[in-house]
C-alpha cells in the first residue's frame, strides 16, 4: 500500500526519515557524513527549508524540517534521493 500524502503546513516542522535501500548502509565513512551535511545545507537553502535538527545513523537519517512553502520539504527529499543515487554511483 502506498504511503499516504504528507500533511505539510507552512512553518510547522515535519519529522522526515530517509532509509537506505533495503536498510543498506548510507554512510560508510566520515566523508560520507560530511558530504551529506554539505549537500543538505546547500539544498535546504535552495528549496527554502529550515533544518531544525538531524540525526545521521549508519543506515538512515532523521530530519526535522520546516518551510513557509508547503511543497518545499517534499522537493528537498526528491533532490535528496537523486543526489544519493548519483553519489553512490561515483
Amino acid at each position: 500500500m502506498p504511503r499516504r500524502p504528507r500533511l505539510s503546513l507552512p512553518d510547522v516542522p515535519l519529522h522526515l526519515i530517509q532509509r537506505g535501500n533495503n536498510r543498506q548502509i548510507c554512510f560508510a565513512a566520515d566523508e560520507d557524513y560530511r558530504f551529506y551535511l554539505d549537500w543538505l545545507k546547500q539544498y535546504a537553502d535552495k528549496t527554502g527549508c529550515r533544518i531544525h535538527a538531524y540525526v545521521l545513523m549508519t543506515n538512515h537519517v532523521h530530519l526535522l524540517v520546516s518551510s513557509s512553502l508547503a511543497g518545499a520539504p517534499g522537493e528537498l527529499m526528491k533532490r535528496n534521493v537523486s543526489m544519493t543515487l548519483r553519489h553512490r554511483a561515483s
